[in-house]
């Protein structure tokens, strides 16, 4: 009796850390503007004089700035290693991703950066 006591004790714990582990993997690679074609400049107030200023101007695609200095949660949940970084997510995964140089200078030009979100686009028909 006492061994299938033991068993029941360490069934319902494997499936709580499988459930656990399904929760917190459910927030990693998860768009932090929806389901919708994105572009999301990571970057720090200390590392404002290096934003991309072009961001804007992208056509077919919203747009977001997410100051890590701030939401300190964002470098960890979004994995983000060097400001600026961009990363282009769709359907509410990422796609595509650009970072910055060892000088912290983003190198991705503007028509690099629409070059992959007009074929993502063409992609999707």
């Amino acid at each position: 009796m006492k061994k299938d006591y033991i068993s029941w004790k360490l069934m319902a714990s494997y499936l709580l850390i499988i459930f656990l582990m399904l929760m917190s993997s459910s927030a990693n690679g998860q768009s932090p503007c929806g389901n919708d074609l994105c572009v999301v400049q990571y970057n720090a107030e200390w590392n404002a004089e290096k934003s991309v200023d072009w961001l804007g101007k992208l056509s077919d695609c919203s747009t977001k700035f997410i100051d890590i200095a701030s939401d300190t949660k964002a470098a960890g949940a979004y994995k983000i290693v060097v400001v600026p970084t961009i990363v282009i997510y769709n359907g509410g995964e990422e796609i595509h991703r650009f970072q910055a140089n060892i000088m912290m200078e983003m190198e991705a030009t503007q028509k690099e950066v629409q070059d992959k979100i007009d074929e993502i686009l063409m992609e999707d028909f």
